[in-house]
């Protein structure tokens, strides 16, 4: 593994994130919900840093199923979603890949009648986009490979890294065997 984002850098882009969210929402209501499980993390560090009311709740996205590094067929379940009726959304997610996903997820929060929604990415994989959705705010630009550590996994493993790591090589398998 190779280090790409150190905890500090990590820390400050939380930090200015933060910054850009609250000057944007101004003290308003804001709805914060973190899209299990990979933005866990990046959820709990985002809302400690907000400086204005707000509600956290959790939606749950997946696309990828045990060792595998492509994604599959999305499933979406909103049973964890709380009340967001009239409330300014912030939809937060731990990485823009093919934009899919985000995509998904804001057309479903639509037909929950929020105020608003907005979405913020940890990371941004540039070159991978099949949508024209883009994250309203983002903390790092990272190039097209297979990161884990700071609530990415990896076959659910590495998620308790304190940095953003390339996985250069699956776990158990061949030196070549690079994730996609």
């Amino acid at each position: 593994m190779h280090t790409l984002i150190s905890e500090r850098q990590i820390r400050e882009g939380v930090a200015r994130l933060a910054a850009e969210i609250d000057a944007d929402y101004h003290g308003r209501p804001l709805t914060v919900l973190g899209v299990l499980t990979g933005s866990i993390i990046f959820l709990s560090d985002l809302v400690r840093c907000l400086n204005q009311p707000l509600r956290v709740g959790l939606i749950q996205a997946s696309s990828y199923r045990g060792p595998t590094t492509t994604p599959g067929e999305l499933t979406i379940n909103t049973a964890l979603l709380p009340q967001v009726a009239g409330r300014d959304v912030l939809l937060l997610d731990d990485i823009y890949d093919t934009g899919q996903t985000l995509a998904r997820l804001l057309r479903e929060l639509v037909q929950f009648e929020p105020r608003s929604v907005r979405s913020a990415v940890l990371l941004w994989k540039e070159g991978r986009q099949t949508v024209d959705v883009v994250p309203d705010y983002h903390g790092f630009k990272i190039p097209n490979v297979f990161v884990v550590g700071y609530g990415l996994d990896f076959n659910d493993e590495f998620r308790n890294l304190r940095h953003i790591a390339r996985l250069d090589a699956a776990p158990g398998a061949p030196a070549n065997s690079v994730p996609e």
